[in-house]
């Protein structure tokens, strides 16, 4: 009888391979095994059904060096391979993109989404260490809109939507709160972010309903080695900001990192109208993350947070406002938060877990009247991934609590739950072409039940261009917060009575080209977003003289966006212009008019020199056009401005000593019109609303040591 073949004796068995680099997975990894070749997901795994015996596997990606071993496979089994990639002195720096759930690098991603990275965050910091307004207020198509000048609120606009439709994320956790007020922004610290992540456009396909304008995913840095940072600064204007970040890698499975800051004000009258430009405040803020990671597929990250800030406005010393009365404005947060997001290898798959609770209050003042409240926001999620045959998928559910309880308001107060379901697939269809579909449904215990997809598709074009096209639709649930309550409060608004749910459908287009030196990328974007809310005098006789209401007509919004970046050694040069036209119906006249505070053109030049052993020197200039003006009884229409600054590194060894000055041509909203009223707003405000500077020329310095 002859001997089988060695084909015959042979028989199938699963390999999968996990391949990871310095603790952090690597996508889009080729696994080369006999004539097969797989691609690693977003967790860095990639599976094969191989024959038995002796296979010699290869794995390739571009920025390491490539890899070879030789594994015995045993007849109709599953064998696991952890291979450790070395990065290549030539490396290209990589961006993972987290936001989307699938970790997928910025350049793979069909989803546009802008990433400001490392070096951005770390000269942003130099500039404002206390909080990141700054940081996204200079990104392109993101423009963060002081809502309450009395004590410097500010939400962040995307593409021109309300700042309250975007949702600031920490680590794809809410800890900031379903719906992040006013002040939130002017909180966070960004000595230790790794990376800032904008998804613009509706993403409630994502997120759910309080994604409706986009996302900031606001990314932790992870040490690779033992780390310790002291920063302290002082600026021209009286302010103080002292942070510390410590940091150890993951070894022996643990690590941790740990921020923690104190930062002050003095409250200023820079026009001398007995009203302070400059809020006062004083805040201490700590952060501790912890790190565990077993090296074969399980891994847990945990953080918590607390947050103590008194803010004060208003009126100064014996000053009046016009009727004669002083009206002092303060704002009292306490804000502690916990989150943590476990992930663990099922087979070929990954499960995830993430969860968080915050829980904040508040000490409002208004002049006379008192608002003491409760806000609190639990959210869990489980998510399942995997990639087969091309698919990189996710599915999973979510739930979100969000409760808020007034001590003096008691009308206002809401509870909504919000079970989800989600889904998304990326796709390569081939090489050339990446098709993503997302969709998620939310079943909101007050306003009913919403679906939302999204598709994209991502397409690489001859000669270095390459084209991503997006559209999806979302939801906004009312809430009591708008940009005015924020100012003025909630004591004279009615309860929210027969309103509907925001709803809006976006759309996007992207053209990019690179080279080793330039790169280039074109965006035109649309939104309509239907039912909006705005606030307006009460026509229903209630006791209260506000309510808040839905508008009979959409606000529509279309645009574009240019960039142009140029790098060669020490040198980078950043352009970038933004056009927003948006629409909506005007609380008075009842007719279309342009979006207030919303400019029509903006653009941005930076410029930068860095040398890892000397330093960095920095120049920018921002333009803004003219804005139109609401319930502004000096001017209907804005001034457009142009804002110069510039910075300058010096390092010796670990210790940096750095300078920056913003706003050099002294720009400032009170040169033009007085901030104060002669009477207060229909809602009761006693400032008109900024669209400038209000602070003029701010210079800032110190120092930076590591250690």
């Amino acid at each position: 009888m002859a001997a089988p073949s060695i084909q015959a004796r042979q028989t199938g068995a699963t390999l999968i391979v996990e391949v990871r680099s310095e603790g952090r997975a690597i996508a889009q990894a080729e696994v080369t095994v006999r004539d097969q070749v797989a691609v690693t997901d977003g967790n860095g795994i990639a599976q094969l059904q191989v024959l038995s015996g002796d296979v010699e596997v290869r794995i390739q990606r571009y920025g390491f060096a490539a890899k070879t071993l030789t594994s015995s496979i045993l007849p109709g089994s599953t064998t696991r391979l952890a291979i450790e990639l070395e990065a290549e002195a030539v490396q290209k720096e990589e961006i993972t993109v987290t936001a989307t759930r699938t970790d997928m690098r910025i350049e793979e991603e069909p989803l546009h989404v802008e990433v400001l990275n490392k070096e951005e965050v770390e000269e942003k910091t130099l500039m404002t260490p206390g909080d990141i307004a700054m940081m996204l207020n200079e990104t392109s198509g993101v423009r963060v809109q002081v809502t309450d000048p009395s004590l410097g609120a500010a939400n962040v606009r995307i593409q021109g939507l309300r700042g309250r439709y975007t949702q600031v994320l920490a680590d794809g956790l809410p800890l900031y709160g379903g719906q992040t007020g006013g002040i939130g922004l002017l909180q966070i610290p960004p000595l230790d972010l790794g990376q800032v992540e904008v998804l613009k456009g509706v993403a409630s396909a994502l997120y759910g309903p309080s994604a409706l304008g986009g996302v900031i995913n606001l990314v932790s840095r992870r040490p690779r080695q033992p780390e310790k940072e002291f920063l302290v600064n002082r600026t021209s204007r009286g302010a103080t900001d002292s942070v510390f970040w410590l940091a150890h890698p993951v070894e022996n499975k643990w690590g941790y990192s740990l921020l923690g800051g104190a930062h002050f004000q003095e409250k200023k009258d820079i026009d001398h109208d007995g009203w302070a430009d400059l809020a006062g405040y004083r805040r201490a803020v700590v952060r501790p993350r912890v790190y565990w990671d077993n090296g074969k597929g399980k891994s847990v990250f945990a953080t918590a947070g607390a947050m103590a800030e008194n803010r004060e406005g208003g009126t100064i010393g014996n000053a009046t406002v016009a009727n004669g009365q002083h009206f002092p404005e303060t704002l009292d947060t306490r804000r502690f938060d916990t989150g943590i997001v476990g992930r663990v290898a099922v087979g070929s798959r990954l499960l995830s877990v993430r969860g968080s609770a915050m829980t904040q209050s508040h000490r409002h003042q208004f002049g006379d009247t008192q608002e003491r409240d409760r806000q609190e926001t639990l959210f869990g999620e489980a998510a399942l991934s995997g990639t087969n045959s091309g698919h990189t998928w996710v599915m999973g559910s979510a739930m979100q609590a969000d409760l808020y309880r007034s001590h003096d308001v008691q009308r206002l107060d809401y509870t909504y739950l919000v079970p989800g379901v989600f889904v998304q697939d990326d796709y390569a269809i081939r090489k050339s072409v990446t098709l993503s579909g997302s969709g998620r449904l939310d079943d909101h215990n007050k306003y009913g039940t919403f679906f939302n997809p999204r598709i994209s598709a991502l397409i690489r074009l001859p000669h270095h261009w390459t084209a991503r096209t997006s559209t999806g639709t979302g939801v906004f649930v009312p809430s009591p917060f708008t940009e005015e309550t924020e100012a003025v409060g909630l004591s004279r608004l009615s309860p929210l009575m027969g309103v509907q749910a925001e709803r809006a459908v976006s759309a996007s287009g992207d053209l990019g080209w690179s080279a080793s030196h330039l790169e280039l990328n074109g965006s035109v974007f649309g939104s309509v977003v239907r039912h909006p809310l705005f606030l307006r005098q009460s026509l229903t006789g209630s006791p209260q003289p506000l309510e808040i209401v839905n508008a009979s007509a959409p606000t529509r919004t279309v645009g574009s966006e240019a960039l142009a970046r140029i790098h060669g050694g020490p040198f980078a040069l950043v352009l970038t212009h933004t056009f927003v036209h948006s629409t909506e119906i005007d609380r008075q006249s009842q007719q279309r008019l342009e979006a207030p505070l919303t400019p029509r053109h903006t653009a941005g030049i930076v410029g930068t020199w860095e040398s890892e052993s000397n330093g960095r020197i920095g120049l920018e200039m921002f333009y803004t056009g003219q804005q139109r003006l609401e319930d502004n009884p000096y001017r209907a229409v804005s001034r457009p401005y142009c804002l110069f600054g510039a910075l300058v590194e010096k390092r010796f060894g670990a210790l940096r000593l750095f300078v920056n000055a913003e706003n050099l041509a002294n720009v400032r909203q009170t040169r033009y019109n007085p901030l104060l009223r002669s009477t207060p707003s229909f809602d009761g405000q006693w400032t008109v609303d900024a669209w400038a500077p209000l602070d003029g020329r701010v210079i800032n310095g110190g120092l930076r040591f590591g250690f």
